[in-house]
């Protein structure tokens, strides 16, 4: 909670001014049932006129200035309600984007989804009736009581009997609705994880003909998550009718015993209506308190959804001192690595040891499964590894900033990922201030020029939400177009020619090869003919190096190699 809470600091003269404004608007609302008590006491029953107008219009002032008062405290109670959704979104949005790979997959995507969007929403509405009415409500409660009491004490015991049922009645709804609240929260994210899929996976849904079955289970979670709402709000909800029965009945009672007190000359007819008003104040202030415990336990929820983003450590933490490049460029060494997933039963990687050298390209292929992927994932530090170490320059990666890591990388994963926007806008991902002709250049090299001119707007193309209005091949050329704008030190590439076909794949690598020759080349590749002329192959094999060194050596010294090449080539291509 102290997390959330210093949002609000920087809208402290706000909040005094939310607190001022709503006290001077519950004084003149307590002010107003006893000026209408002195117009029907003295004003009416004396026939006096003038003290009438005088008291009429005083009156007028009050309620006046209550109205103005209320304006305010409504606009500055919103905007300090909206200003903190926002810096608890901005704060939240950080936090995720420090988080690695592995928090990411602890959370998962749809409830991080959920919680900087519905569940922050929640919290930004109960901020704003907590400056509204959890400090009205208590003043007019209070100021109630004292200003009833005043005008008749014998009177007032009925109140002394209604508030505490009207406690007790707030204490077991809300007991009841907090669990059903945390509950539905969690249904919330699993609707929203079994529709995110529904919609990234729409192609393989009909080319499998299971529309129907994704229904099914769409509709499942919808009314599951249903139940429990209406489950809760029903709980919630019946506190109002049974409020308003309570309020109706004290009014009865007020009034039957406030006759009876004024036929025996112990009252007087204004001092009875000043006191069913004051009666009323009170009970709609409990009113308001019993509104605030129907969100309050679905904000309190929500609020340590929030809390547990917040106040998540990452793994992958940047050194106090980083240290600085030694001088040497692009050198990439893995000494005995082993690496294992979260949770998993044995290493992906085993004592993996090679080095990587500027100007040079180094090949990774294996079977699936054997560690490719991960050895590329390895070096921007998406993960972290289980023992051994991984230099970059001669610096171990955990010893340097993974800002200045990351710079030095072009990246090119196995599923190409564009960003809505346009052709352009998604190859300056790479490098912000990419100029036209530097575009133009990553562009012609990746081989995607011939398609981006035949295009309607060319390089202001827009791209829609991941990339689905361009084939596989398009996306894969604007990836590699992308990595190439940056000009860094080191390229890995992920599986990221299998999209291309055999000729565009050769154009790219010719282009390719004297574009990065003084850059380090990491190539992960299913196919073969890649990687071929590469400087080095790195064979895997259940995440052990089986083999390393040029084609022609790996066809005589690795059986696992010579396996993999035998099943893609010909005899007359291996001759």
């Amino acid at each position: 909670m102290k997390k959330l809470i210093k949002f609000l600091k920087p809208y402290t003269v706000a909040v005094v001014a939310v607190i001022v404004f709503v006290f001077a608007q519950s004084i003149s609302e307590l002010y107003l049932p006893t000026l209408m008590s002195d117009i029907v006491d003295i004003g009416i029953v004396n026939g006096d006129i003038k003290y009438i107008i005088k008291i009429g219009g005083i009156m007028l002032i009050v309620a006046a200035g209550g109205t103005i008062f209320t304006i305010l405290a409504s606009f500055l109670s919103s905007r300090v309600a909206a200003g903190f959704g926002r810096d608890l979104r901005n704060q939240v949005f950080s936090k995720v984007e420090s988080f690695s790979i592995e928090e990411f997959e602890k959370i998962g995507t749809s409830s991080l989804i959920t919680r900087t969007t519905n569940d922050i929403t929640q919290i930004q509405q109960v901020v704003f009736m907590i400056l509204r009415m959890m400090i009205s409500a208590p003043l007019m409660c209070i100021g109630g009581i004292i200003m009833a009491v005043s005008r008749d004490a014998e009177l007032s015991l009925v109140i002394v009997i209604v508030i505490p049922i009207i406690a007790s009645l707030i204490f077991l709804i809300a007991k009841k609705g907090v669990p059903l609240f945390k509950v539905m929260q969690t249904k919330i994210d699993k609707l929203n994880l079994i529709l995110r899929e529904e919609l990234t996976g729409i192609r393989v849904i009909r080319a499998f003909n299971r529309s129907e079955h994704e229904k099914e289970r769409f509709n499942k979670a919808n009314l599951d998550l249903t139940k429990t709402a209406s489950k809760a709000f029903k709980i919630m909800v019946s506190l109002m009718p049974l409020m308003m029965l309570l309020l109706n009945l004290t009014t009865i009672s007020i009034i039957w015993f406030g006759g009876l007190r004024i036929d025996s000359g112990r009252m007087q007819v204004g001092d009875l209506m000043a006191f069913i008003q004051y009666v009323m104040q009170i009970m709609f202030s409990l009113f308001m308190l019993s509104m605030m415990f129907v969100m309050i336990p679905r904000a309190s929820v929500s609020t340590n959804r929030i809390n547990q983003v917040l106040e998540m450590e990452t793994n992958i933490k940047d050194p106090k001192q980083p240290k600085k490049n030694t001088g040497k460029k692009g050198l990439v060494e893995f000494k005995n690595v082993s690496f294992s997933y979260p949770g998993a039963e044995r290493p992906v990687l085993n004592n993996l040891s090679f080095c990587a050298q500027s100007g040079k390209v180094t090949a990774i292929i294996g079977g699936t499964g054997s560690g490719k992927s991960t050895v590329i994932n390895l070096i921007p530090r998406f993960y972290d590894i289980d023992s051994g170490s991984i230099l970059i320059n001669g610096i171990d990666i955990r010893e340097m900033s993974q800002k200045e890591l990351r710079s030095k990388i072009g990246f090119v994963p196995q599923k190409a990922v564009l960003f809505s926007g346009t052709i352009a806008d998604n190859i300056r991902y790479g490098k912000e201030n990419a100029t036209v002709d530097e575009i133009q250049h990553a562009v012609d090299i990746a081989q995607a020029t011939d398609f981006i001119i035949n295009m309607k707007d060319g390089f202001d193309y827009q791209i829609s939400q991941g990339g689905t209005n361009i084939s596989g091949g398009q996306k894969q050329r604007l990836s590699i177009a992308r990595a190439l704008v940056r000009k860094p030190e080191i390229y890995l590439f992920d599986d990221s020619f299998s999209a291309l076909d055999f000729k565009t794949d050769a154009k790219l690598r010719i282009a390719l090869k004297k574009e990065i020759k003084d850059s380090t080349v990491i190539i992960v590749a299913q196919r073969v003919s890649t990687i071929m002329d590469a400087d080095q192959i790195l064979v895997l094999d259940e995440g052990e190096i089986v083999g390393i060194g040029k084609h022609k050596e790996l066809l005589n010294t690795c059986k696992v190699y010579r396996e993999i090449v035998s099943s893609q080539l010909s005899e007359e291509e291996l001759a």
